[in-house]
Formats: structure tokens, C-alpha cells, sequence
């Protein structure tokens, strides 16, 4: 299928290209930006486009604006520390226990009093409601009856069909009949784990990784390993050899494609290895590739799925994080697992929402989806880089920033004597909710360290909010 490039890639084209020549030096601190003209030429698009994306940068705080000189970059975008590397020896394998921060954590997610800086969600804001709405509709009027009667596992066969057709977009070779709809990509996961281990078994997870993942883990009597993970290739998987030598591991949770919260990509060749690796000792991957399609680079990652030639990954992911997180619809694509999986999904759940899956296919299939993902990446990328420069700008000295490859989220690493669960509550005062870091490790590391959503519109409200916060981490440390 062939995508037009709306506008908004154009910009996202400039912008990359500027942001490409500050991380390799050649523009610096202070320099002016090329020129208006000298750029239209040399990237081919109008002067209009090259305007707009610089005032987007300087939205971010990368350029700025000096009446009657230009555009130059920002004295304070090289000051930006990104996160250090954290390493996790592969130790005892743990339960898992975190009472009730993780409610709490949610309870603040749908309060329209408190900012949303806790949750992992990109805004309603940037999805196509109306849209999505118009298909709705189209679809209970044309098939009253079929949009509220069962629709059984695996799910609609037009959804799956279009699913599978996104996947051949990642060079993934996947059918409608290896696909299984499932209620969001929490339902697929939990399934999943379900599906290859038991009570008591030990399960081999990123550090850190998403905290769901944990609770999973926690509620099914499993235990969890934390594997050492790279803020920019991901899982190390030296160390993951290390822990199957002394450990009888039955499974891996892993998120190659844009972890969370890291935002990290595993390069592809090492996805290759991570999948050989568990192939050669017969242990499943569980891949979670909820933000596969949300990356900032210029090709589409491969989920870790496509280099399975031995059928042991079970691949998860969804709409929720893209379209319509209120839908509930998500799937998997458990290769050798199929089977047993769908006994499970029957068994639990029955079927998924049947109007959400006619109403996603009819849009797939429309091709909104496609030109929607293409201003969603662009939206985000620039949400992120505008979240780094402000974190940045407001935290104390020495705090430390993620730079991530995809999604909405930021890893932010404070100064030591910053306690997480501290500003996670006096944040809370001022209505704002962050993520503490400790919920993403089963051994409460990550103590000194938040996660912060930038998927909500910077806006004033927004901006005031990280202000406060910064201010509190800064208090924190008596600063």
C-alpha cells in the first residue's frame, strides 16, 4: 500500500534533518541555522514547510528566534545529559510486591483535575475521534445485528486481515489465521504468560521494565529476573545468557521495539540474536510491540515476530497506544502457542467488543489509519523533544534524560537523594501525577528516578505543571 506524505512529514523530514546535525556537532550551541532558502533548496521542499518546522523546533527549545538574524540553536541543547546505562547482575529471582502504588497510580489517570504526567497514554488530543466515530456509526447502520452479538476467538476476520496487512509493511509475514483478537494488549500479555509458564516459574524481564508486566508476574505467583537493559540497544543479552546458565528460566518478557520506559530499540540485528538465542534453548519470547508503530526514525522497526523461524515468540500488541485506547482491542500472534492460547482466551474472556473490532476494521481498511499514523509519529516526536528540553530546563543539575526512539514517555534519572515515592506524593498536592521509578523494578531499584508522560499537549497548563515539578525535585534535594 502506498501512503502519501501529508504535510506534516515534510516538517518532520526538516526537523530530523536539523536534529541530525546537532547530535554529530556539526551545528552547535549559538550557531545559526541554515538558511530559509539554502535548506528549500537543498531538501527540495517549500520555504513555507522549512518556516513551520522551524518554529515547531523552536516550540521544543532547539532553535531560536532572533528578530531580523534567523534561527540558532538553543544554548541549552547540548546540556542535556541522556540516561545512564544501570547495570543489573542477574541476582535472585524475586517476587514481585508493590501493595497499593499501583492502584494509586491508576485511580489518578481519570481525574480531569490532575495532569497527566502518570500515565503511558498519548492524548485523545492527537487521535482521529471523528474519524473513528463516522466508521462507528457506518457500521452499526449497515450491520445492526452482527455489531452486538458475540464475535467469538480468533475476532473478525476483515480486522485480522487488516492487521496482518500492517505487518507486511515491517516485511513480518503474518496471516489472518495466526492472528487472535484480544481485549487490549494487557488481555494478550496476561494470556500469553499463562499460556508458556505456571506458579512459582521464573520469568526473565528488562530492568527496568513496564510496571503491568510485574504485576502480571506478581499476581500469577510467578518470579521475575531482572535483565540489565541498554537506554539505547535494550535487553543486554550477555547478560540474559548469563541468568539461563544459572537459572531455570521458562519464559522472556521483552519490548524490542520502544520499551517502556526507556524508549530503547533493540538494532535489528541484535533482535535476530535475542531470537536464535531463546530458539537454541527452546524458551519463548513474549514481545510486547504495543509502540512498534510509533518510532521517530525513517523505516518501520521489525518486530522481534519476523526472525521467529522456530514459532516460540508470542507477539502482543494493540490500539491503545495509537487509535482508540478505550476500545479494548488488541492481539496476538502466538506462533506455535496458537492452540493453547485460544483455549485460554475462550475460556477467560470469551469474545472482544464486536462493534470496536467492525468499526477498527472498516477504518484500517479506509486507509486513515495509515495517513494517522504518519502525523501521530511527527506529534509525538516533537512532544518528547519539547518534554527533554523542559525536564532539562526545570530539574536540578545532574539529572539525567532518556532519549527515546519512539513512543510518549520519558525515563528521567534525578540526582541521588531524590526519593521517587517523595515527589510521586507532593506532586499529588499540586495535582500532578508522575510514575515513581521503583514500580519498575521487582528489586525497588530505580529509587531516584520518574517516568513522565509527554503524550498530553503542551500547552500552559501542561508547561506550569513540569515547572511545579521541577521546583519540587529541586526541593527535594535541597536544592
Amino acid at each position: 500500500m502506498t501512503v502519501t506524505r501529508p504535510e506534516t512529514y515534510k516538517y518532520d523530514q526538516v526537523s530530523r534533518y536539523i536534529n541530525e546535525l546537532i547530535e554529530k556537532g556539526d551545528l552547535k550551541p549559538g550557531d545559526k541555522a541554515p538558511s530559509l532558502r539554502k535548506l528549500s533548496k537543498q531538501l527540495g521542499v517549500s520555504i513555507a514547510t522549512i518556516t513551520q518546522s522551524y518554529v515547531n523546533l523552536e516550540d521544543q527549545g532547539i532553535l531560536t528566534a532572533k528578530p531580523q538574524s534567523g534561527f540558532y540553536v538553543n544554548a541549552l541543547v547540548n546540556q542535556i545529559n541522556d540516561i545512564g546505562k544501570s547495570a543489573a547482575t542477574p541476582g535472585q529471582a524475586r517476587r514481585v510486591r508493590f501493595g497499593e502504588l499501583f492502584e494509586e497510580v491508576f485511580r489518578n489517570a481519570n481525574n480531569p483535575r490532575i495532569v497527566p504526567f502518570g500515565t503511558s497514554n498519548p492524548s485523545m488530543d492527537f487521535m482521529p475521534v471523528k474519524s473513528l466515530t463516522r466508521a462507528t456509526r457506518s457500521i452499526i447502520s449497515r450491520y445492526p445485528q452482527r455489531s452486538m452479538d458475540y464475535l467469538f476467538p480468533p475476532g473478525d476476520r476483515k480486522l485480522r486481515e487488516q492487521i496482518a496487512q500492517q505487518y507486511a509493511q515491517n516485511y513480518t509475514r503474518v496471516t489472518a489465521d495466526d492472528i487472535i483478537i484480544t481485549s487490549g494488549a494487557t488481555e494478550a500479555l496476561s494470556i500469553s504468560l499463562r499460556t508458556v509458564a505456571k506458579r512459582g516459574d521464573i520469568i526473565a524481564v528488562e530492568s527496568p521494565t513496564y510496571f503491568a508486566v510485574l504485576r502480571m508476574i506478581e499476581q500469577m505467583g510467578m518470579l521475575a529476573v531482572e535483565i540489565d537493559t541498554d537506554p539505547v540497544t535494550g535487553l543486554n543479552l550477555d547478560a540474559l545468557e548469563e541468568a539461563f546458565d544459572t537459572m531455570d528460566i521458562k519464559a522472556v518478557m521483552a519490548s524490542p521495539n520502544t520499551s517502556n520506559p526507556l524508549g530503547c530499540q533493540m538494532p535489528e540485528e541484535r533482535k535476530r540474536e535475542l531470537v536464535n538465542l531463546l530458539a537454541e534453548r527452546d524458551i519463548p519470547l513474549i514481545e510486547d510491540d504495543v509502540y512498534g508503530s510509533v518510532y521517530f526514525g525513517d523505516k518501520p522497526p521489525r518486530p522481534a515476530k519476523s526472525y521467529d523461524l522456530n514459532n516460540i515468540v508470542l507477539s502482543c500488541s494493540s490500539f491503545s497506544k495509537t487509535l482508540a485506547p478505550g476500545h479494548r482491542v488488541g492481539w496476538v500472534i502466538a506462533g506455535r502457542y496458537h492452540k493453547k492460547f485460544l483455549q485460554y482466551k475462550q475460556a477467560w474472556s470469551s469474545a472482544t467488543s464486536s462493534i470496536n473490532q467492525l468499526a477498527l476494521a472498516e477504518f484500517l481498511s479506509s486507509g486513515q489509519y495509515d495517513r494517522h499514523l504518519v502525523r501521530l509519529r511527527v506529534a509525538m516526536r516533537e512532544q518528547v523533544e519539547r518534554g527533554r528540553f523542559m525536564i532539562a530546563k526545570n530539574f536540578p543539575e545532574g539529572t539525567r534524560i532518556s532519549h527515546p526512539h519512539g513512543g510518549n514517555v520519558l525515563w528521567v534519572e534525578m540526582p541521588k537523594g531524590c526519593d521517587s515515592i517523595d515527589i510521586f506524593n507532593r506532586a499529588l498536592e499540586h495535582n500532578i501525577a508522575i510514575t515513581p521509578g521503583i514500580l519498575f523494578s521487582a528489586t525497588r531499584r530505580f529509587r531516584n528516578h520518574l517516568r513522565i508522560n509527554c503524550g498530553s499537549p503542551w500547552n500552559e497548563s501542561t508547561e506550569t505543571a513540569l515547572k511545579t515539578l521541577g521546583k519540587i525535585v529541586c526541593g527535594c534535594r535541597g536544592g
